[in-house]
């Protein structure tokens, strides 16, 4: 399923970016039996499957990691707890379904679970704890290969709306912003445009972040087909995290669901609008494990 009108980021996969690291591959590639003290020749090496079994090394090692991903978000944390925006926060540890607790100064408690590029099956895998005020997932990818458009629709639309409905848990909404965000690897248009809005965090420059309000209740075919969507007054964090990252109306995608019964099962449409104007939708897709 594509956006049918306009992306629903403003971050892309750029060509220059997709060259290098196809040159990267090739030239990795061709190195590749010169590389280490095996003692293999050519031939033997690539008969042998070394190289194959080395990237699927690094693979399983790259997806595993989540250290960086935690250096950026704690960065994040601890900078707005410098600034006196939050009360302080805390990891939740390996035992919860969430990654992190945020008090916020109104007394409230958000609770936020980190994802990847949000195109895969982890997307899926999340749970409202009881305690949270407001529940915020947050996407961090690690690929700069990877396409932010399709990440962006694959997780929102394909897996966070399809599991909303099916498992009638709220999502008050998706923060895409990570440690690539602004770098050589990952360019962001918001600061081409315009630099000042970076924000130094220990040695990074960070943009400001791309915040999806998603719908306030679970869309329910009979009851609730389209229920109105989140606004910022509603979700602490994800202001608090607009006004102190130099965000503006731009960076702020408000997300509809909308169900309906397509013969015997519920479809969901979801809708994309910025400044009040929608600027994309996807087709009617099939929810087909949700019954009425």
């Amino acid at each position: 399923m594509s956006p049918s009108k306009s992306p629903i980021i403003l971050c892309e996969l750029r060509d220059e970016t997709k060259q290098k690291i196809d040159s990267y591959v090739e030239a990795l590639r061709q190195s590749a039996p010169r590389i280490g003290d095996h003692g293999l020749t050519d031939a033997e090496f690539w008969d042998s499957g070394l190289f194959r079994s080395a990237i699927e090394k690094i693979r399983g090692t790259q997806a595993a990691t989540m250290e960086e991903k935690r250096g950026f978000v704690e960065a994040i944390l601890d900078h707005l707890q410098s600034q006196s925006k939050i009360q302080g926060w805390t990891s939740t540890g390996s035992g919860e379904r969430h990654d992190y607790e945020v008090r916020l100064n109104n007394a409230r408690i958000c609770a936020v679970e980190t994802k990847g590029c949000l195109d895969g099956n982890n997307t899926n895998i999340f749970e409202r704890p009881a305690n949270a005020d407001e529940f915020v997932i947050w996407s961090l990818c690690q690929n700069p290969g990877s396409d932010p458009a399709h990440n962006a629709w694959s997780g929102i639309h394909t897996r966070l709306s399809a599991e909303i409905i099916h498992r009638k848990q709220i999502v008050n909404g998706v923060i895409i912003w990570d440690m690539l965000c602004g770098t050589p690897g990952r360019p962001c248009p918001k600061l081409e445009q315009e630099p000042n809005r970076a924000t130094p965090i220990g040695e990074r420059r960070v943009p400001p972040p791309c915040i999806y309000l998603f719908p306030r209740t679970v869309p329910d075919v009979r009851n609730n087909p389209r229920p109105t969507t989140y606004v910022f007054s509603d979700v602490t964090f994800l202001e608090i995290l607009h006004s102190e990252f130099s965000g503006n109306s731009d960076d702020v995608v408000s997300v509809a669901i909308e169900v309906k019964m397509d013969e015997s099962t519920v479809s969901r449409k979801t809708s994309y609008s910025r400044n009040g104007t929608l600027f994309s939708e996807s087709n009617w897709t099939k929810l087909k494990r949700a019954r009425s």
